[in-house]
């Protein structure tokens, strides 16, 4: 059979109980998706928006409505520039294949997303990752790894334990390496910061990074990305970034949702206090399995091995309750979990329904 080599490989990850499907969960309340504002559910005043952009920015996709949302984003970012892309995923692919060289290296943190381990793969680059959030580990790296230019790459908020990094010592480290510091910004956009302007930014670490990432397909409730820099790195990126030059641009309606969502943002002040009682309110419950050390909206609850974490997330979503597991090779074997996410929309009374729920299945686990 022809296709046979592909079948053995999704036996191997069915044997493995990590086989993935796409599914539908209407009707469940939301404990997994990632539009913690609510954003994703508003609908936008659209009139007159077209829907095709005709080509790449370098062709015919430029617009004055796309020159316009740039130059609204770097004010909003503190930056002198920014350059959209089509999602967070094409950002870190552009920036990270396209701004280190050869004779470069690249630390990156451990933990960090698949897109900026894909955007270091493609480039030419040496990669060495450091312990997560390992202060000491990454000092080690850039002291005995040698490049012409050195770069150390994090996220602000890692996606899947929600763990902040510790960016003013991170910072300091670039510096006394004379390394450029990227910081991935996709799960904070929208949550920290007064404005909802990201942590490097509410740190007052903007200035000292050389680019910093920042996704709209979270609390924006819209599509695509921004890299945030000086000038010199977009006209950089306009000349180097395979993923901008050879793509369709973004559509009118998209950057119209864009605008909107970072109109919306300084705004939105009721939505991310809703979010911290939530927070607070999960923390402080006697929740009878390990958890995970986070302080924003992403809450990882540990249940080893694929096996039971999809039992587990199975019964909650017959219970009606939308919470995804996270499996092995996602996360090192071992901590498979379940990515409780809160959002400013979910009520109290949901949140002690999941809680209770899943006290129950432990109880149970244990009387079994």
């Amino acid at each position: 059979m022809k296709e046979k080599f592909l079948e053995n490989k999704l036996a191997e990850r069915k044997a493995q109980h990590a086989f993935r499907q796409l599914k539908l969960t209407e009707g469940c309340v939301d404990f997994c998706s990632n539009d913690y504002l609510g954003y994703a559910r508003r609908e936008w005043p659209v009139s007159g928006i077209t829907h095709g952009s005709t080509g790449s920015r370098l062709l015919s996709g430029n617009s004055a409505k796309a020159v316009s949302l740039e130059q609204q984003l770097a004010a909003f970012h503190g930056s002198e520039a920014s350059l959209l892309f089509n999602s967070g995923y094409d950002a870190n692919l552009a920036l990270l294949s396209a701004v280190a060289g050869r004779n470069d290296l690249i630390v990156y943190d451990q933990l960090s997303h698949a897109s900026i381990r894909d955007g270091i793969r493609l480039g030419q680059a040496r990669a060495f990752s450091f312990r997560h959030n390992d202060l000491a580990d990454l000092e080690k790296k850039l002291e005995t790894g040698a490049g012409e230019n050195r770069f150390v790459v994090t996220e602000s908020v890692f996606s899947m334990d929600g763990h902040l990094a510790p960016l003013h010592d991170i910072a300091a480290i670039c510096e006394r390496y004379q390394a450029h510091l990227i910081v991935d910004e996709a799960h904070a956009l929208g949550i920290l910061g007064e404005k909802g302007e990201g942590l490097s930014q509410s740190l007052g670490l903007a200035s000292r990074c050389l680019a910093r990432v920042y996704t709209f397909g979270k609390a924006a409730g819209a599509h695509g990305a921004v890299i945030t820099g000086s000038a010199l790195l977009k006209d950089f990126l306009v000349n180097f970034a395979r993923p901008l030059i050879y793509s369709t641009a973004l559509p009118p309606a998209a950057l119209e949702a864009i605008g909107h969502a970072y109109a919306s943002f300084p705004g939105s002040t009721a939505e991310r206090e809703k979010l911290r009682q939530l927070i607070a309110n999960f923390r402080a419950t006697d929740l009878p399995f390990e958890r995970l050390d986070s302080t924003t909206p992403i809450q990882g609850v540990i249940i080893p091995g694929n096996k039971e974490v999809k039992q587990v997330a199975g019964v909650l979503h017959d219970s009606g309750f939308d919470v995804r597991p996270i499996l092995s090779p996602t996360v090192p074997q071992g901590s498979e979990r379940l990515r409780i996410v809160l959002h400013a929309f979910n009520t109290t009374a949901e949140l002690q329904g999941l809680v209770g729920l899943l006290s129950g299945l432990r109880k149970q686990a244990e009387h079994d």
